[in-house]
């Protein structure tokens, strides 16, 4: 008896016994963000948008896509179609937001609740901040991932948004200076962090610093492109896709910034740097079983820390 006549007489559930669950089933529903550092591969492997998919249940998930933040919202929706589409996600559709008007749209409260997983596309953080703040499309995100398991994606800007304190905009400066960076309010999925992406592409360690340097309550988070941080709210963290993320922890930092003018060069003393390459995982649980991992864990206790539900 050939292969073909053992599968031949099998059942569906014995063929599925063989060849195993889907890819998306190893994975249980819990609340996570996947923050996306830009300029993510839509085109061959698309790492990071399938990882996303599997996270919101694969082919039968239910994915949103914002786009708002971009200057040609049609062009970057038909992007993200078509590579959802190809990794076999049937359910996939634009979140009609373009404006203020467009996000007190009541069925959109409604279709962001019962979706699986919500995208934000990249472009200008603070035109989707614009459309989006203190609308009722903003409470039912929060609502989505803190109490309906809902997986929560931004690449670029749709990244930037996801702290509640958020860089606007500033230039990728050779040194930390004061006020070099222009913060603004994000929707606050993180609430003890701030995000900055392109991270090593674009040489902005400097401008994370000067931020951090003006709030140093925070923890800095930096994410190079095609790379993504993924966050299991409460529990852990793991780095997926091609580069790396470097946490910036100031907890420990002594500053003369306050005795600086306007983009003086800024003294920082024991800031707490940590690089976590791609296909590493790092879960509370596990480093606090290493007294080494200390000053790692408090950082990542941080960063998955649960978050208020704001409106």
């Amino acid at each position: 008896m050939n292969r073909r006549d053992v599968l031949g007489g099998m059942t569906v559930a014995g063929v599925a016994a063989l060849v195993g669950p889907p890819v998306w089933a190893q994975y249980p529903k819990i609340s996570r963000l996947v923050i996306v550092g830009g300029a993510e591969d839509r085109l061959q492997d698309r790492i990071i948008l399938r990882k996303f998919a599997d996270y919101c249940g694969g082919s039968q998930a239910r994915i949103r896509v914002i786009t708002a933040a971009s200057g040609d919202p049609e062009g970057v929706w038909q992007s993200y179609q078509n590579a959802f589409r190809s990794i076999g996600v049937e359910d996939v559709q634009r979140l009609a937001i373009d404006d203020r008007e467009s996000a007190h749209a009541l069925p959109l409260q409604a279709e962001i609740l019962q979706a699986d997983g919500i995208f934000m596309s990249g472009g200008d953080q603070s035109k989707l901040m614009d459309t989006l703040w203190s609308t009722p499309a903003s409470q039912p995100l929060h609502q989505s991932f803190h109490l309906h398991r809902c997986c929560i994606g931004g690449t670029s800007a749709g990244a930037a948004v996801m702290s509640r304190h958020m860089i606007a905009q500033g230039p990728a400066v050779l040194r930390p200076s004061k006020e070099a960076v222009d913060t603004d309010i994000g929707l606050g999925l993180l609430s003890q962090a701030v995000v900055d992406q392109h991270f090593s592409e674009r040489r902005r360690l400097a401008r994370l610093l000067s931020t951090l340097a003006m709030r140093p309550d925070l923890l800095g988070v930096g994410i190079d492109e095609d790379t993504a941080l993924v966050i299991e709210r409460g529990e852990a963290m793991e780095v997926i896709g091609k580069g790396t993320v470097t946490l910036v922890d100031p907890s420990q930092m002594q500053s003369n910034v306050n005795e600086l003018e306007a983009f003086e060069q800024i003294e920082m003393l024991g800031v707490q740097l940590h690089v976590l390459p791609a296909g590493h995982r790092y879960s509370l649980k596990t480093l606090a079983k290493n007294p080494r991992t200390a000053p790692l864990r408090q950082a990542i206790q941080r960063l998955v820390a649960l978050g208020p539900i704001r409106a």
